[in-house]
């Protein structure tokens, strides 16, 4: 192996899932298609609604601090690093999110939920 060096270094980390980079909620989508359309996209704001029949989910994805409505509800099942929950969501629910690093979401009921997720710009 003439002409070849080898050096020896510090073991590079590979950072956890949760510390890598996600994409956002219009770029996530579920097995190809999306899931979430623009409504609005404005230099304060930009709204997102976002469909899920029963058995549609949306792919592992971060939130920045947002703004969100429940325009019809449905039964979701939600995975986060803290663990897996159900919500019954309700049309007219609504909550505020300082942002998270990742969730994922599938619609295990019998309706379509759809959401509003309006997020301020900075």
């Amino acid at each position: 192996m003439a002409g070849l060096a080898f050096m020896a270094g510090p073991a590079l980390a590979v950072p956890p899932p949760e510390a890598r980079a996600y994409p956002d909620p219009l770029e996530a989508g579920w097995k190809g298609k999306p899931v979430c359309v623009v409504l609005e996209d404005n230099a304060k704001l930009r709204t997102l609604r976002c469909t899920f029949p029963p058995g549609v989910g949306h792919e592992r994805h971060r939130h920045a601090p947002h703004w969100g409505y429940i325009l019809k509800g449905s039964t979701m099942r939600i995975t986060t690093a803290s663990g897996t929950v159900v919500r019954h969501l309700k049309a007219g629910d609504s909550w505020w999110s300082d942002g998270i690093s990742w969730h994922e979401g599938r619609n295990i009921g019998r309706t379509t939920g759809v959401y509003l997720i309006v997020e301020p710009k900075t």
